[in-house]
This record gives C-alpha cells, structure tokens and sequence, in this order.
C-alpha cells in the first residue's frame, strides 16, 4: 500500500473540539483500511487568505498532518467526505515518495564498479 500524507487546515477551536475532529478523520481512516502511522500538531496559525467554508469566513486555522497507509481507491471518497465536515478547512493528500536507500541511489559504489567494469 502506498503511503500518504493528509494535511488538514481545522477551524479554530478549543482541545477538545479538535480532538474530537482527528479522532472522527482517524477512525474514518481505519474504516476505509488505512493504516495510521503517524499524526502531527503543526500548530495554530493564522491563514494566508481567508477562508470562506461552510457561510462563515475563517482567518485563523489549526494545522495538522497525518501520516498513513492506504489503497489508492479510498483517497477521492476521503477527500469528498472531509469536504463535508464543517470542521474541516481545508484537506489535502500528497503521496509520500519511497525513500531510496543509499545502495540504491544512482552513483553508489557498486553501481559505479558494474559501469566501470562494462566498458
């Protein structure tokens, strides 16, 4: 299963509020079979630009990722069910890249033997 990252832009609200919303976004991942690796406050900031969601205009936002494992086929009916939650300013997926070993990476020791020894 490949891996992702979900961004997520929360209203500003109190603890307990936001802890409600991530464990609804967690558990909505375990029942689509995602598997949560990770989850990360980044803190409360204010927005870029304001958000107009849900007929309210929002300046300030909580920014949180969450790091997990998942099928490819979930991601579009996650991201349509998190444009749903009032809560929820702005979701985001971005799929996390493999991270290459150094005996993989291109002009490692052994690869530059192999060239060597071609020519």
């Amino acid at each position: 299963m490949p891996r992702y990252e979900l961004c997520l832009i929360l209203k500003a609200m109190q603890r307990p509020e936001i802890a409600a919303v991530l464990r609804r976004t967690v558990e909505t991942l375990f029942e689509r079979g995602a598997i949560v690796r990770g989850l990360d406050n980044l803190g409360e900031r204010r927005l870029p630009y304001k958000i107009s969601k849900h007929d309210c205009r929002h300046s300030q936002g909580g920014y949180f990722s969450i790091d997990f494992h998942s099928s490819p086929n979930i991601i579009s009916g996650l991201l349509e069910h998190l444009e749903r939650d009032i809560d929820v300013l702005r979701p985001t997926v971005l799929k996390k890249d493999i991270e290459t070993s150094k005996a993989q990476c291109c002009g490692s020791s052994s690869e530059t033997s192999k060239q060597t020894s071609l020519h």
